[in-house]
């Protein structure tokens, strides 16, 4: 039952925001993907950020062929980790495009079918989401021919002036992205500006910004670390996996916030996680 909601939630709306000329925001009610690249650019390179849930895949390939040109296909496609609302779409997009799947090494394990991850846990809050979160999809897939390790450098392929920075605490190899030209953030799932437990939340997009989704975060220690670290490199504008865009002041006081009320703001008061 949970899989179907979030399903046809994601299907409800669906839509295309240009954030930056080299940035279009792919919004599917209860989760984002994002297409960089600069369709000015002669020879349309652009990137993949996530995949969005498995009937996401439809609208991403109009999205980019609009944007870029019919039948246009990326350089690559970047996961931020592999949890199902991420890489939904990933198997039926990568094997279109015929193009390499870049994740953090310690994802790999979820992406070729060698480990999966936790059932949700619906004791993290009494609302309906999390309540469902047992039913979402947990298992692995197998993609192992198309994945690839995301160099140890720091660099992201295919995205000049962008850097992938290790942010666990959701997942053991989750990723955000960031652009210290302008401070652009991408944040993956490591906070959201929405309260993402709540179904009233997401239907409302209503901006609150909190910590990693409850019911999938596992180490709670290192998700504070994480939002810690991406507050430190004092972003000028957000672009959670959930909940809208967020920047300037607005972004640096709800930040400071999370910072300094973590266990209040973010951490569940119950969860099988949060002793570890």
């Amino acid at each position: 039952m949970g899989n179907k909601l979030v399903e046809g939630l994601s299907a409800l709306t669906t839509s295309a925001k240009e954030l930056a000329p080299d940035i279009l925001l792919l919004e599917f009610t209860i989760v984002n993907a994002c297409v960089v690249g600069n369709p000015n650019d002669a020879k349309s390179r652009w990137v993949l950020v996530d995949t969005g849930l498995e009937n996401s895949a439809d609208f991403i390939i109009e999205s980019a062929d609009e944007r870029f040109g019919k039948n246009t296909r990326p350089q690559c496609i970047v996961l931020t980790h592999g949890h199902f609302d991420h890489m939904g779409s990933v198997i039926k997009l990568a094997g279109r495009w015929d193009v390499p799947v870049y994740a953090h090494q310690l994802e790999m394990p979820y992406l070729t079918g060698e480990k999966d991850y936790p059932v949700g846990d619906p004791t993290v809050d009494d609302v309906l989401v999390a309540k469902l979160s047992p039913t979402f999809p947990h298992t692995s897939i197998d993609i192992r021919y198309r994945t690839v390790p995301l160099p140890s450098d720091g660099r992201v392929p295919g995205m000049t002036g962008w850097k992938w920075i290790h942010t666990p605490g959701h997942t053991e190899g989750h990723i955000s992205l960031f652009r210290e030209e302008d401070r652009t953030l991408m944040a993956g799932d490591a906070f959201t500006t929405v309260k993402q437990e709540s179904l009233v939340s997401v239907l409302t997009q209503s901006k609150e910004v909190s910590g990693p989704p409850k019911y999938l975060t596992t180490d709670w220690a290192a998700a504070e670390d994480s939002v810690k670290r991406l507050k430190d490199l004092d972003p000028s504008m957000v672009i959670p996996s959930h909940g809208q865009p967020m920047k300037g002041e607005e972004l640096h006081r709800h930040l400071e916030i999370l910072v300094q009320d973590f266990d209040k703001v973010a951490k569940p008061k119950e969860s099988r996680f949060v002793s570890r």
